[in-house]
C-alpha cells in the first residue's frame, strides 16, 4: 500500500456513492489481504448510514488499529547473559544492512552490542557488514567465505559471553522461502546457539520488502513454519513501499511488526508505531 492510499480512496469517490465493488477490488490491491478487506466491507455493509469515502477511511483505519498491536515490544536485554537476535529473510530485502541498522538503534538506547557475519554463503555479506561494524562502532565475529554458520553464531555467542554485551545480533544468509535445505540450516543455526543458552535466539526477526506485496505474506508463512518468528522488520516504506503487508501478516499469522524502514541511512530504522503507521502511511 503506497503512501496516501486512503487519500486516493477519497479522491477516487469523490461526489459519487461507493461502489462496493470496486471497493473490494481497491482494498485487495492494497495487499492488506483477502480476510482483512472482507472484514472492513463486512462492517461498512452493516453500517445503516450513507456510505461515504470519508466513512470509509474512518471504519477501514479502525479495523486495522484493531488488528495492529497497540504497543511496539521493545528489546529489554536479559539481566545476566546476551539477548541473541536471529535476522533472516530472502536475498535482496536488505536484511544485512538492516541488521546493521538494528544494532544501531540498541547502540543509540544505549546498550552494547556485538554482531555475527553468519552469511558465509555471500564474501560480500561479510564484507558489507564489516563495513557497518567499523561505522558504527561495533565488534564483528567472522569467519572465512563458506564458514559454517552455525558455528559462527556459537563463536559469536561466547564473544558476547565474554565481553558482557548486553546484545548478540546474527546476521544469516538469505535463502529462498521454498528451498527446503537452506530452510533446513536455519534450524542447525538455532540448535548451535541453543547450546549456548537453550533459551536462545530469543528473537528472530524477519526481514520483508514492503515493495513485494503479497509475497511478503508467503514468504512471512514459510519461514515461520520452519524457524518460528517474534517479529518482522519491514524495509522500503519510504514512498513507494507497500505497507499492506504488514496489516495482513499481522491479522492472518500473527506475525508483528517490530520495526520499519524508511531509507538508507544507518539511522533510517525505528520501533513500529500502529497508529502513526496508519495516520501517516495509510
Amino acid at each position: 500500500m503506497a503512501f496516501g492510499f486512503f487519500k486516493n480512496l477519497v479522491q477516487r469517490f469523490a461526489g459519487r456513492p461507493v461502489d462496493w465493488e470496486e471497493l473490494e477490488e481497491m482494498l485487495i490491491r492494497s495487499d492488506l489481504g483477502v480476510p482483512m478487506s472482507m472484514r472492513i466491507l463486512k462492517h461498512l455493509q452493516e453500517l445503516p448510514e450513507k456510505m461515504t469515502a470519508e466513512k470509509v477511511v474512518e471504519v477501514a483505519r479502525e479495523e486495522i488499529l484493531k488488528v495492529l498491536p497497540r504497543d511496539t515490544h521493545m528489546l529489554r536485554p536479559l539481566p545476566d547473559r546476551p539477548k541473541v537476535i536471529l535476522v533472516v529473510g530472502v536475498n535482496g530485502t536488505g536484511k544485512t544492512t538492516s541488521t546493521a541498522k538494528l544494532a544501531h538503534l540498541l547502540k543509540r538506547k544505549g546498550h552494547s552490542v556485538i554482531l555475527a557475519a553468519a552469511d558465509t554463503f555471500r564474501a560480500a555479506a561479510i564484507e558489507q557488514l564489516e563495513v557497518w561494524a567499523g561505522r558504527i562502532g561495533c565488534e564483528l565475529v567472522k569467519g572465512p567465505y563458506n564458514a559454517d554458520p552455525a558455528g559462527i553464531c556459537h563463536d559469536a555467542y561466547r564473544a558476547a559471553v565474554a565481553r558482557n554485551s548486553e546484545f548478540l545480533i546474527c546476521d544469516t544468509a538469505g535463502r529462498l522461502h521454498n528451498k527446503f535445505n537452506l530452510m533446513q540450516e536455519l534450524t542447525k543455526v538455532r540448535r548451535a546457539i541453543g547450546k549456548t543458552d537453550s533459551t536462545a535466539p530469543h528473537e528472530t526477526l524477519l526481514v520483508v520488502d514492503a515493495t513485494t506485496g503479497g509475497n511478503a505474506l508467503v514468504q512471512a508463512r514459510e519461514f515461520k513454519e520452519a524457524t518460528g518468528l517474534t517479529g518482522l522488520i519491514v524495509t522500503k516504506l519510504d514512498g513507494s513501499g507497500k505497507g499492506g503487508c504488514v496489516v495482513a501478516i499481522q491479522n492472518e499469522l500473527g506475525i508483528p511488526t517490530r520495526f520499519t524502514g524508511t531509507g538508507e541511512r544507518v539511522e533510517d530504522l525505528d520501533f513500529f508505531e500502529s497508529r502513526r503507521f496508519v495516520e501517516q502511511m495509510l
